[in-house]
């Protein structure tokens, strides 16, 4: 199952606090498309997910939009 979260618009922290979240509701095999507008979103999003251990398997910069393609691993921290 994919499921899509649109943070555009948003500022840090708000990307990376709301995709801590969705990812905790997640079970392991999900995977989280995550479109961001905030250019910070390119260093945090990938600092949470090494952080969470989860699997970051795309990161795309089109324009002003980043997208993170992130799958929930079979842990949780």
């Amino acid at each position: 199952m994919m499921t899509e979260l649109d943070l555009s618009g948003l500022k840090c922290p708000l990307p990376v606090l709301r995709t801590r979240k969705a990812l905790r509701s997640m079970v392991p095999g999900e995977t989280l498309h995550v479109i961001c507008t905030d250019p910070l979103a390119g260093i945090d999003v990938p600092n949470l997910i090494r952080e969470t251990g989860d699997i970051l398997e795309e990161q795309k910069q089109e324009a002003s939009r980043i997208t993170f393609l992130i799958r929930k691993a079979g842990h949780s921290k």
